[in-house]
């Protein structure tokens, strides 16, 4: 049996182990990554660690890290609460466009050239505030925000869309950098549409939060008496509890849970947050600086000022949920670096039939994007695509298209860097519940894309 081989079976078994045991798969991934590297690595001891370590994902470690350090400040001192309270004011208080407008902002972000990490990092927490002041599903708000990144992430401006045009092109494979944006704008839209009506959208319908930033049901009540899944607390329908993950900080004097009154004016602290999250954003997006970075160095800022004030804040960074995303990212690495991917792609090579092998390349697109790099997955996956290509038994913009479609909307894992971001930035008392929700979602994706792509786009045979 290989080592690529092995190191499949053994994230199965990571998986399995994580899932009969309240054990963090981040760490049992980082064994498993110790384990397969003494096997599969020649060299000494610290030739293995090093290979190991070469795999961690630190812009991704300082990411979460800084942007969940920085949003705790911004929710301890009221700042989230006062974005919200704005917002709600501009959309006349119908919290059912607030998913929709998150969607349609994101998707403008990364549209435009924002890196989509990015994007998701900053619009995220902000996101999540709108979800625990109006009781919104958390899942709902979260997966409106990955698919709108994911939306506008192929157009000619974006990450996604220069690389993917850009392997096309050097591959001298004939394009469309217009399919590629639209189909995944379309399909984006229609799958955002699906999940707003399975994660409690059909219960905002009516619901309209007034000036003061309080909830009204002009359904008298008839989305607070429906039933709901278990686990969900009342988030989607506003039972009881739902507000509590907010912080106490509306006067910054804490980090504990609790309810407290809307925030509906600036404060100092509030206006030097609020310069602080601008800054980020244009640092981030308009000249490309890396948003984990940016985040941590406005965190400490605002907590030079006020070091008495925030001193709780690191405290509420995300460390379970760094340690889970980081470990596995650093596994999945290993196994490239090992060689398991291009045995991926080998095997395809071997089908016979060109429709069957355009079907595997995209599951296998989808199924790796899960859980490392997107970008990294598109210029690899499509070089391996080239040979019956070039044959033109198969579409190349629709197979192109399929495969971006399929590896893009499965960021929605808790193990990619989006699904990661929003698990990080969930009301700590919902975290393991839109751990869970996004990862069956995330794997949902990898099982119901590539099938859906291909036979819209690659069966048909007009792309």
């Amino acid at each position: 049996m290989s080592y690529q081989v092995i190191s499949i079976l053994a994230l199965v078994a990571a998986f399995v182990l994580a899932t009969v045991l309240p054990i963090n798969l981040g760490a049992i991934s980082l064994v498993a990554a110790l384990i397969i590297g003494t096997l599969a690595i020649p060299g000494s001891p610290d030739d293995v660690a090093d290979a190991i370590f070469a795999g961690f994902p630190g812009s991704l470690f300082v990411i979460l890290v800084g942007v969940t350090f920085l949003f705790a400040i911004a929710r301890a001192n009221g700042t989230v609460d006062w974005l919200v309270h704005v917002a709600m004011k501009g959309v006349g208080g119908r919290i059912a466009l607030i998913p929709w407008i998150m969607f349609f902002v994101t998707a403008l972000l990364t549209a435009f050239g924002a890196v989509v990490p990015a994007a998701v990092a900053i619009i995220a927490p902000v996101g999540m505030g709108f979800a625990v002041r109006h009781k919104i599903n958390p899942v709902l708000m979260g997966l409106s925000i990955i698919n709108g990144a994911s939306a506008g992430g192929f157009s000619p401006l974006s990450i996604f869309g220069v690389i993917t045009n850009g392997v096309v092109a050097q591959n001298n494979l004939p394009g469309s950098p217009l399919i590629l944006f639209l189909g995944s704008l379309v399909f984006n839209v229609l799958l955002n549409i699906v999940v707003f009506l399975l994660f409690g959208g059909r219960e905002l319908l009516g619901r309209v939060a007034d000036t003061s930033g309080e909830t009204t049901d002009e359904t008298a009540g008839a989305a607070a008496s429906a039933p709901r899944e278990p686990g969900t607390s009342g988030i989607a329908s506003g039972g009881p509890g739902a507000a509590r993950a907010t912080t106490s900080g509306a006067t910054g004097a804490g980090f504990t849970d609790g309810e407290h009154p809307p925030v509906t004016s600036l404060d100092l602290n509030r206006s030097l947050t609020l310069v602080a999250l601008i800054g980020v954003a244009i640092g981030a997006l308009a000249f490309q600086l890396d948003v984990g970075l940016l985040a941590v160095t406005a965190a400490v800022l605002l907590s030079l000022l006020a070091p008495h004030t925030y001193k709780g804040a690191v405290a509420q960074v995300a460390w379970p949920t760094v340690l889970l995303i980081c470990g596995i990212v650093t596994y999945v690495n290993l196994m490239q670096d090992i060689g398991t991917v291009d045995f991926l792609g080998n095997q395809v090579a071997a089908i016979g039939v060109p429709l069957l092998a355009a079907l595997v390349v995209c599951y296998i697109g989808a199924a790796v994007s899960a859980f490392a790099s997107t970008t990294g997955i598109l210029g690899a996956l499509i070089p391996l695509a080239v040979p019956f290509l070039l044959a033109g038994q198969v579409g190349a913009i629709g197979l192109i298209t399929a495969l971006a479609i399929s590896s893009s909307v499965v960021d929605s894992s808790p193990f990619s860097t989006s699904g990661a971001l929003v698990t990080a930035n969930a009301p700590e008392d919902r975290r393991d519940y839109v751990y869970r929700r996004l990862m069956r979602w995330g794997f949902s994706m990898v099982a119901v894309a590539p099938p859906v792509t291909w036979l819209l786009l690659v069966v048909p045979g007009w792309l």
